[in-house]
């Protein structure tokens, strides 16, 4: 049975643990009731089995039967994230998330499902493996550096010797077709940052702004002046992003405060604009809060790294996927995606390829479909038997099994 036919025979297997996690989403690094899930789902397979010490994380090291024995075994690893958003599903749906706030809203119920799925479809073949393959999963990758964790409690030496090639994928509720794959050479998603203002004038009555020092007025042309500098300073070739998602200031109308506050959130794809970026962020507030007479105070939270995939890795999973499924299953992304991801950190330590997998069910169209992170994004169950075998197939077929 090929692995496609084997993964299809293990679909339903599938649809209930996917199911049943997003039914009780949890979030951050703690994720005690989806850990237990995922070592139920493990069971019974010929793993070496670990968790983690800080966080709910679990790592699997199949022993593969063909490998050359002592540390010279070739090593691969594949990962998927388990962690939820803080958000209520609005979907009507029998298997809609039961936890208030809590909502599976980026698939990574299904990369879990698809990972697990992928530990059974290796496990039955172990005996052509010829080397050993990581099960990553892994908590905490909305904003709580979760890869970044698991590496500090050495998941990339978890077989012993460092991967040779590490595998992520990432469904998405919209843009691409149902069971289409795609990914690209080079940066595949940007670096994201955080930039924190905080303008401090002198408050006063609103009718008489002469007499105060309005961090307001101040602050909205600072937001202005930011896109600017952007459109002035960066090659459009090599974009930068800067978005102010949050502005907090005043409470009455006839009332000028002592502070404005805003925050903006910062995407990059190269490393000299990354840094130049920070820079220029700070040079901007300072320059209008002097030239209205207010202090400032500006801070640049380094969040994720960009997520570079090796160029023949790429290539490799690209190939991979065609082999796998015939051709039109395949898309080269002629962009990077501006969202960020902390698989960003395994690929800074180990070549690979992060991969994108279309889920927008059939009933939607993609090009209108809510996207990944909102509270009706919906993701196809079908697409879990082709994500399943096409992680198993990659490290097969990199493992030259």
């Amino acid at each position: 049975m090929s692995l496609t036919e084997s993964a299809l025979d293990m679909r339903d297997e599938l649809v209930r643990l996917r199911r049943s996690l997003h039914t009780t989403p949890e979030i951050g690094l703690t994720l005690p009731r989806t850990q237990e899930k995922v070592l139920e789902a493990l069971g019974g397979l010929p793993l070496e089995i670990t968790t983690g010490r800080s966080l709910s994380s679990v790592t699997a090291v199949l022993r593969g039967g063909r490998r050359p024995e002592g540390p010279a075994a070739p090593v691969v690893l594949l990962r998927g994230d388990m962690d939820a958003l803080p958000v209520s599903e609005r979907n009507d749906l029998p298997y809609a998330s039961m936890v208030e706030g809590r909502m599976h809203a980026c698939g990574h119920d299904l990369h879990t499902t698809m990972l697990a799925g992928a530990a059974h479809l290796l496990s039955s073949r172990r005996e052509e493996l010829a080397g050993d393959v990581i099960f990553m999963f892994q908590p905490g990758e909305e904003g709580c550096e979760g890869a970044r964790h698991m590496i500090d409690e050495g998941v990339l030496d978890a077989a012993g010797a460092r991967p040779v090639a590490a595998y992520g994928m990432h469904v998405v509720s919209s843009m691409l077709q149902p069971g289409l794959f795609a990914t690209r050479r080079g940066p595949v998603m940007a670096a994201a940052d955080v930039f924190q203002v905080t303008v401090t004038g002198r408050g006063g009555h609103g009718s008489s702004p002469h007499r105060a020092r309005d961090p307001i007025q101040a602050a909205c042309e600072m937001v202005s002046a930011l896109q600017t500098m952007v459109t002035r300073t960066f090659d459009v070739f090599d974009p930068v992003v800067v978005t102010v998602g949050q502005f907090h200031a005043g409470t009455a109308d006839n009332v000028i405060p002592d502070e404005a506050y805003f925050e903006a959130t910062v995407r990059t794809f190269g490393r000299d604009s990354r840094r130049l970026v920070k820079r220029r962020l700070v040079e901007v507030v300072e320059g209008v809060a002097a030239a209205h007479g207010l202090g400032v105070e500006a801070s640049f939270g380094m969040g994720y790294p960009v997520t570079v995939n090796d160029p023949g890795e790429a290539d490799f999973a690209g190939r991979t996927a065609e082999e796998l499924f015939g051709p039109g299953r395949f898309f080269v992304t002629p962009k990077p995606n501006t969202g960020a991801e902390d698989f960003s950190y395994v690929l800074e330590a180990v070549p690979g390829a992060f991969v994108f997998l279309g889920a927008c069910p059939p009933d939607r169209d993609p090009a209108t479909a809510p996207y990944n992170h909102s509270t009706e994004a919906m993701f196809d169950d079908e697409v879990l038997p082709d994500g399943a075998a096409l992680y198993a197939a990659l490290a097969m077929s990199r493992l030259g099994s």
